[in-house]
């Protein structure tokens, strides 16, 4: 067990901390506003006269991700059920609907490289080191895709850091509580001995419906301060986390 400290707040008797990814582990606002522009465009073309309306859908507005937007908090199959949803309205079959947003999801990132668009944070691996050392287990939940999650982890050399790192296709999505809770299983640390460190309010609720040990927020993502006020600290990056 180790005792975390940022700034003035506290957490005594900890034995795991849980990351979210984008946001927090990497700069992902870049790729995800690429992501949602080439899926609109992608789907229009298949459906002629839906891009703005799936652009406002995703959260996406002159340019600028919606916090507590689909593109920013929702699992890719969200944002699918969501985009089928305006193409059903143009009187498609549920079913073909459904089919003609998947297909021009995975079109769209088969246009460019995730990673590329999705650098990781300088003081990453510095904290990462240093939790590590200290004994405790680390894990990630993301909304992103399993897959997309571990070449994540795997493109950056982090695998010999995290324990277990999950999407929202494998667990059901952030806030669901029972995210955070089986990645604790799978970590084998009690959940409420576990830290939640995410950017967004979806990882301050599943933290607290989990009943997580605490909850740290940065900043440094899509969200502002003024949305997770509800974290027990909030923080500008992930240097200030001290062990």
């Amino acid at each position: 067990m180790a005792t975390i400290r940022c700034g003035t707040t506290t957490f005594e008797g900890i034995e795991a901390i849980v990351f979210d990814k984008d946001g927090t582990l990497c700069d992902g606002a870049d790729y995800l506003r690429n992501l949602a522009q080439r899926r609109a465009r992608r789907l229009d073309a298949k459906v002629p006269g839906i891009a703005d309306a799936l652009l406002f859908a995703f959260g996406l507005e002159r340019n600028r991700l919606d916090p507590n937007g689909l593109m920013n908090v929702g699992s890719r199959r969200e944002n699918e059920v969501a985009a089928a949803a305006f193409v059903a309205e143009k009187g498609l079959p549920w079913r073909q609907a459904l089919r003609l947003a998947e297909e021009s999801f995975q079109e769209a990132e088969e246009q460019f490289s995730r990673l590329e668009y999705m650098p990781i944070f300088d003081d990453v691996i510095p904290l990462l080191q240093r939790l590590q050392q200290s004994g405790l287990k680390l894990g990630v939940l993301s909304s992103d895709t399993t897959a997309n999650v571990q070449a994540f982890i795997a493109h950056h050399g982090l695998k010999s850091y995290f324990l277990d790192a999950q999407g929202a296709d494998s667990l059901r999505g952030k806030p669901d509580p029972f995210s955070l809770i089986a990645v604790c299983e799978k970590l084998s640390v009690s959940v409420g001995k576990t830290l939640m460190v995410g950017d967004s309010p979806a990882d301050i609720e599943v933290a607290r419906r989990a009943y997580a040990g605490g909850v740290i927020a940065v900043t440094r993502g899509i969200s502002p301060a003024s949305d997770l006020s509800e974290a027990d600290c909030i923080l500008a990056d992930l240097a200030t986390i001290q062990v």
